[in-house]
């Protein structure tokens, strides 16, 4: 196992800054998503660890080593792509095998460990099958298998599961995480699909144009996202302007079109004055709905449209002139008389102030 260190990394290509000054450390073992929109940098940060790109300024660290300027075959990486890139004309083993023999190894060897890769994925009894002759999924693992088999510092993964459809994605998450763990890799893994980055990261970093906005575990990024941006891409939230009453320990008092509503600073070290606009985030699920009103954050309202999933409903909860998403597991509120007055409240913790 080794860390990455990435330090003030830039990269341009013409007049587009595709890198500005990055920054992140990836603890050996660690399983770390760059997760962010199209074009926000992250595939290029991915080719520079891997070599494919050579920044204009900064450094990369695999452990002690600097290999900013060290060519791919160097660095002992290895990369799965979103296409797979399998050879068509090679069986299962071969394509798994192909690195290990670029590398010269005895075929004593290359045969051993082509077996041990396959072990792992569960895929040894296709070992004599052509890609075509595999599902989307089944390729996929072999094109994990032939990174993993060449014993890589560090495995890279860029959209791997992008071209397989919902349930073998599910599946693939926890594949994908059972063996970086069981093989103790450190892994750097792109994506922009945020449920895919939610259920099996470590830690997450959030880009934005070239730039690390927030990085953190999971639930940190999800329940205290430190900007609008970060809230707003990383599942579904209420935005609310609010005009500060008062700040202290944590903590903002806001005046909002809904009444007086407190929630916890999403960024400690950026306390707003008193008077200045904020934006409070508020997750649709974290809003209950009660009968009767309770003394803090909370608001009358009524149901308007609703949506039924099953075990969730998604209701447009309207208080005076604001709409706000709010979902209920174990819907209770379905048979609510139309217009019936009920109140929304949302604890404290659960509300996110935003200076930024």
């Amino acid at each position: 196992m080794i860390s990455v260190e990435v330090r003030k990394l830039v990269k341009t290509f013409g007049s587009t800054a595709a890198l500005q000054a990055i920054d992140i450390d990836v603890e050996p073992g660690e399983l770390f998503f760059l997760l962010g929109p199209s074009g926000c940098g992250k595939t290029t940060l991915l080719r520079c660890l891997a070599g494919f790109y050579i920044p204009d300024s900064g450094r990369i660290l695999f452990g002690d080593e600097e290999v900013t300027n060290l060519p791919p075959h160097k660095r002992k990486t290895g990369m799965v792509f979103q296409s797979y890139a399998l050879w068509p004309h090679m069986t299962v083993a071969q394509n798994v095998g192909f690195g290990l023999e670029q590398l010269k190894k005895p075929r004593a060897e290359i045969d051993k460990q082509v077996a041990e890769a396959l072990d792992s994925i569960h895929m040894l009894p296709y070992a004599g099958r052509k890609p075509n002759q595999l599902s989307g999924g089944q390729q996929q693992r072999v094109a994990l298998a032939r990174a993993l088999v060449v014993r890589p510092r560090c495995l890279l993964l860029d959209e791997p599961l992008s071209n397989l459809d919902a349930k073998l994605r599910l599946e693939m998450r926890v594949e994908i995480r059972r063996v970086c763990k069981q093989y103790r890799l450190t892994t750097i893994y792109v994506t922009h699909d945020q449920k895919e980055a939610l259920s099996i990261a470590d830690r997450i970093a959030i880009l934005h144009n070239g730039r690390i906005l927030q990085s953190g575990a999971p639930q940190e990024i999800y329940r205290r996202p430190r900007n609008r941006f970060v809230a707003d891409f990383i599942g579904e939230t209420n935005f609310i302007t609010g005009k500060v009453i008062r700040c202290g320990g944590g903590l903002c008092l806001t005046h909002t079109p809904l009444g007086e509503i407190q929630g916890i600073l999403g960024h400690p070290d950026n306390e707003p004055a008193e008077g200045s606009e904020v934006t409070l985030s508020i997750r649709p699920e974290c809003c209950q709905l009660t009968t009767l009103p309770i003394e803090e954050n909370c608001f009358p309202g009524a149901i308007g449209e609703t949506t039924y999933y099953g075990e969730v409903a998604r209701y447009q909860f309207q208080s005076g002139e604001m709409s706000l998403k709010i979902f209920e597991l174990n819907p209770r509120y379905l048979v609510h008389p139309a217009g019936n007055d009920l109140y929304a409240w949302v604890a404290t913790e659960d509300v996110v102030v935003l200076n930024d």
